[in-house]
Formats: structure tokens, sequence, C-alpha cells
């Protein structure tokens, strides 16, 4: 396929579209290997490469928005990669910031303080436990 300055080159909605017409191309290779009529075995490294390729050219463009919003000066970004640097649908990013805040909320908490509301809770309801 394309070397990355190649892909470069092209817009977010192609780098999209290459993507998904690569992932397909996977697929169907992985589908031929399992049943014997792969010849040529090295072109699912090859494809492989390539979606990260593509993953890596739309990584630097978000990383590139985001420095943008970070620092306006810094000029104009190439592509429409600022659309990128939006909310994201990444469930480790957006469960490491709910993290970062837990770990703030919990440290500022009392050890002892827990432990009594859970006592009050018991008391309140007539649980002897």
């Amino acid at each position: 396929m394309a070397k990355a300055a190649t892909l470069r080159t092209l817009s977010d909605d192609q780098l999209f579209d290459e993507l998904d017409s690569a992932k397909k191309e996977l697929f169907n290779l992985r589908f031929a290997f399992a049943t014997g009529q792969l010849d040529n075995s090295a072109h699912v490294a090859a494809t492989k490469r390539d979606i990260a390729r593509i993953h890596t050219v739309l990584r630097e463009r978000e990383i590139a928005a985001a420095d943008v919003l970070l620092d306006p000066s810094a000029g104009p970004v190439q592509g429409s990669a600022a659309g990128l640097a939006g909310p994201s649908n990444d469930p480790v990013q957006g469960s490491a910031a709910g993290l970062a805040g837990a770990s703030q909320g919990s440290a500022a908490v009392p050890a002892g303080a827990s432990q009594s509301s859970a006592a009050d809770s018991a008391a309140s309801t007539g649980d002897p436990s």
C-alpha cells in the first residue's frame, strides 16, 4: 500500500476510507488463510502494518489539533483534524480522567469517616452487625 508520506497528503475522510478498506482486506485475508486458499501469508502482516500506519497518521493529526487548541498561535492544522481533538470515544481516556477525579476525592476523605458512616447506617437500620 502507501507509505506514511503519501498517507499524510490524504484528507481525514480519505484516511478513514483507506482504513475501512484495509480492515476489510485483512478480514478477507484471514478468511482465506483459515480455509487454506492464501498463497502468500506475508500479505496478512503487510496489511496489518498498513492499518497501523493509517492509525499513526490519524493520531499525529489528533495530537497536532490538540496542540493548536492549547496554543492557538501555533498555526493551522493540515486537513480537518481539529474535529478529531473533540470528545473522545476512547473508554481508556474517559476512565482515566474519571479515575483521576475519583482518586483525588477519595484521598480527601479521612479513613475513619467511611467506617463511621457504615456504622451509622447499620445503627439506623437496626442491624446489629
